[in-house]
């Protein structure tokens, strides 16, 4: 699933795509990616004549401002965007065109059929709807080695799963976890509200600065994430220990290991990272 960095690289490549464009028309040939509202020609319908006027990402949702409305786009495992012409073949997978009248349509292909879409009211998108209890952002000013002490404070859940609850921390998956998890020197399984202040600080570093970097390299292309124009990320090229089970720790030489937590692959540095 696309986390963070990868949303966040979509959202900037659809800004220099499809901004200020108006939208003609919607073809739907899978309707229950539309989730709100619950009728597909409603939505069809409430679509037509607006105009994009900004895109943005919020947690792992895409945010298509519109005149008088909000589309909230999730990906979920394999959903992706691309931009054609209206000659151009559609591919197999392709379940929700946006025509637009500049004879240019934006694609939403998904094979695995696991994406969805919401329209709200402008204004009411954060209230609302899938956005209603989401975290904080980590690459927010407001996201401070303080706040993440507050979220952690008290809390007897192994640090792993909490980092991965998005009504905690928001866009932060199974990589970055285990990459943030490794720069910190905490071992996934620990209490979270068992960490020092040392320890949360370190954390709390790790975390921006691991998803800065994502961002800045245009995130991980792990099985078929690309950006919005086919292009893949090069992150995992930077990747320390998620994936690496059986190579040596960049540290210390100890091979990376393989375990499970919260029911999640996590991969470690058994020596780095000790319980």
């Amino acid at each position: 699933m696309p986390e963070l960095p990868e949303v966040e690289t979509v959202v900037r490549t659809l800004r220099t795509l499809v901004l200020q464009k108006t939208i003609a028309g919607v073809t739907v040939t899978l309707p229950r990616i539309i989730r709100t509202p619950d009728d597909v020609e409603a939505f069809r319908h409430r679509l037509a004549g607006q105009t994009i006027r900004d895109i943005r990402r919020r947690a792992k949702f895409i945010l298509f401002e519109l005149d008088q409305d909000v589309l909230i786009s999730h990906l979920r495992m394999e959903g992706r965007y691309g931009l054609y012409d209206t000659l151009d073949p559609v591919e197999k997978h392709t379940h929700v065109i946006f025509h637009f009248t500049d004879g240019k349509e934006l694609r939403y292909r998904d094979v695995r059929q696991f994406g969805t879409m919401d329209v709200l009211p402008l204004g009411m998108e954060t209230t609302a709807g899938p956005l209603a209890r989401l975290g904080v952002e980590p690459l927010d000013e407001s996201f401070t080695p303080t706040v993440l002490r507050g979220l952690l404070k008290g809390k007897t859940a192994k640090i792993k799963p909490l980092l991965l609850n998005q009504e905690c921390i928001v866009g932060l998956g199974n990589i970055y976890v285990d990459e943030s998890l490794f720069k910190a020197g905490i071992h996934p399984e620990r209490p979270a509200g068992s960490l020092t202040a040392s320890q949360v600080n370190r954390l709390h570093a790790s975390i921006v600065s691991t998803l800065r970097e994502a961002v800045k390299q245009g995130g991980s292309s792990i099985k078929s994430y690309v950006n919005g124009q086919g292009e893949m990320g090069m992150f995992q090229q930077s990747l320390l220990v998620y994936g690496r089970k059986g190579e040596p720790c960049t540290r210390c030489g100890t091979p990376i290991v393989r375990i499970v937590v919260g029911g999640r692959g996590t991969h470690i540095c058994p020596k780095c990272q000790k319980k």
